[in-house]
């Protein structure tokens, strides 16, 4: 029925979805506590305004954006600020954040929508929404919404691309989203697709999720929805990353260093699109996101939506986990989610799942490289992995830049491939952060 597009390169996992796709999501209960980080986003972290001993409510503003590429937090609870300190971070770090402690009436701020006068409102005014409502990609990268909805004038933006390939293993948040939010979602994009002025919007959905299709396919076909187009993409890991989803859709390449908008394109994940819908219709801000709970031991897998600063134990529990052989809790999917050092780290605007492994690849560099070469078959960025780790475990940094070491975008495909079992994804890590040490030493130094 339909022409299902796709990239070159990628792989092929098990995909392991059945577990949760045809679960409805369900409103997990506010914790007793919860710890709201102040870094949920690429760039700047958001700077604390409020302190020990603040009553708070369901939606207020408690940290403000402290730079142009940051975005605000909002509370997720009503009750009072406990702490502001340093806390338990997924990505294994201590970071800022506001400790609150819930009062259990839920009592809100008062919501400022635009509505449905929103067709009507300037573009400017939108963006200002979707910036105080703290909105950032909720696809896994967290970049700050109303930045990407702002690019220079000399980058026109003419198609934007709706992102439901959800291609990571296990997850289903963003599949159930389309199924149950449909609507939402749709008037979303059309809202993202007024303030970019693109001529083009597409919803690109990966064709193992035929429920979601039909569901989008009934209302795109409509007057009602006109103006947004419906993509069948085939499943194929890493679909879902920016560039692919561009080059499977339009053709079109983003240069190397390059962003979508230098070919006049941008990417925004559809709970994303969600999320713009009900800041702009309701003036509900972004202070709680659904959450796929699967994997070995999980003995009553869900979608769930919950509240930012929820503890992953606290899900994990009500889930029925058995952690006894787990091996690792993974915040995200199996192949870019970060293993989680400390479970009492909170859900934060990134997290799409939470994952309990109880098998995993021994993390160990078993043998040499063969030169192969299915890592570069394998490779959306069609990049050299081999040959780019090789440099980085050298210390050859000059060579792995001029390799595009920096274009990586850590899918880990080519280590799902590797023959030879080699870790290749850590090499990648390890020379972005000399990369980057690298280029803050020759800017000091003038």
């Amino acid at each position: 029925m339909f022409k299902k597009f796709t990239f070159r390169g990628g792989v092929h996992p098990n995909y392991c979805k059945s577990q949760t796709e045809q679960m409805k999501t369900e409103v997990f209960p506010a914790p007793p506590i919860v710890v709201i980080p102040l870094s949920q986003h690429i760039g700047a972290p958001a700077r604390a305004i409020v302190g020990k001993g603040d009553r708070v409510l369901v939606g207020m503003a408690i940290g403000e954006a402290s730079g142009h590429v940051s975005a605000a937090i909002h509370s997720s609870v009503s009750g009072t600020v406990r702490a502001v300190k340093p806390f338990a971070h997924p990505s294994g770090h201590l970071t800022e954040a506001v400790e609150i402690e819930n009062d259990g009436t839920d009592e809100t701020v008062e919501f400022e929508p635009i509505g449905a006068s929103w067709r009507e409102a300037a573009q400017g005014e939108l963006v200002r929404k979707i910036a105080a409502s703290g909105i950032v990609g909720l696809g896994g990268a967290s970049f700050p919404t109303h930045v990407k909805l702002s690019p220079p004038t000399n980058k026109p933006i003419d198609t934007l691309i709706i992102n439901g390939a959800e291609c990571e293993p296990y997850l289903t948040d963003d599949h159930r989203i389309m199924v149950e939010r449909t609507e939402d979602v749709i008037n979303g994009a059309l809202m993202l697709k007024k303030i970019l002025g693109a001529a083009e919007a597409y919803i690109g959905i990966e064709d193992n999720k035929q429920d979601a299709i039909n569901a989008v396919y009934d209302r795109v076909v409509t007057s009602k929805f006109d103006g947004l187009k419906l993509t069948v993409l085939k499943s194929k890991y890493p679909q879902g990353g920016e560039k692919q989803i561009i080059d499977a859709i339009t053709k079109r390449k983003v240069p190397t260093g390059g962003l979508p908008m230098d070919i006049g394109c941008v990417v925004q994940n559809v709970g994303t699109a969600l999320a713009v819908f009900e800041a702009i219709m309701h003036g509900i801000p972004l202070y709680q996101r659904v959450v796929t709970v699967v994997g070995d031991g999980v003995r009553s897998p869900k979608n769930l939506l919950v509240r930012i600063g929820t503890p992953a134990r606290t899900l994990l529990e009500a889930c029925n986990a058995d952690l006894t052989d787990a091996k690792k809790v993974i915040m995200g999917g199996p192949m870019m989610g970060l293993a989680l050092p400390d479970l009492d780290a909170p859900v934060i605007k990134s997290t799409s799942g939470i994952l309990v492994l109880n098998q995993t690849t021994e993390p160990v560099r078993k043998y040499p490289c063969i030169n192969c070469g299915i890592c570069m078959d394998a490779c959306p960025i069609r990049l050299v992995p081999s040959r780019l780790a090789k440099f980085v475990e050298k210390n050859n940094i000059e060579d792995a830049i001029s390799w595009n070491l920096m274009d990586c975008m850590e899918c880990g495909s080519c280590a799902y491939v590797c023959p030879a079992k080699i870790n290749l994804v850590q090499f990648y890590k390890l020379g972005k952060i000399r990369v980057r040490e690298k280029r803050a030493a020759e800017k000091k130094a003038g």
